[in-house]
């Protein structure tokens, strides 16, 4: 699998006082999206969420977004080392998702940027 970079999640209560921030701490500007109920906001290397506390509670468990050139090739890679993937794939604002538990016990969001797909 092909690993092209990682994004820290961040969970917060104010996500406009978060982005001012993020945004002087990185350089970077906020780019916003909504994912359900969740309001995201991704500047420079994290993504920053505030939403329903039933929404927060199960994104706080997910220690990392990790994009990778192509999810059918995570699936694989991950199944072959003993991952479970609890969710997806499906779309993404950039393309398509999966959640997987590693056999550790961590759990990451894998992304590709693969819209076609």
């Amino acid at each position: 699998m092909d690993i092209m970079g990682t994004s820290l999640r961040v969970c917060v209560d104010d996500l406009d006082s978060a982005i001012s921030v993020y945004e002087r701490l990185t350089g970077a500007e906020a780019s916003r999206f909504q994912r359900g109920g969740v309001s995201v906001a991704a500047v420079g290397c994290f993504f920053l969420m505030s939403g329903p506390e039933s929404e927060m509670e199960i994104l706080r468990k997910i220690t990392a977004t990790i994009a990778v050139k192509d999810v059918d090739e995570a699936i694989s890679d991950l199944t072959a080392v003993g991952a479970q993937i609890v969710a997806g794939p499906i779309p993404a604002p950039t393309g398509r998702m999966l959640v997987a538990r590693h056999p550790d016990g961590s759990i990451f969001e894998y992304v590709d940027r693969n819209p076609g797909a």
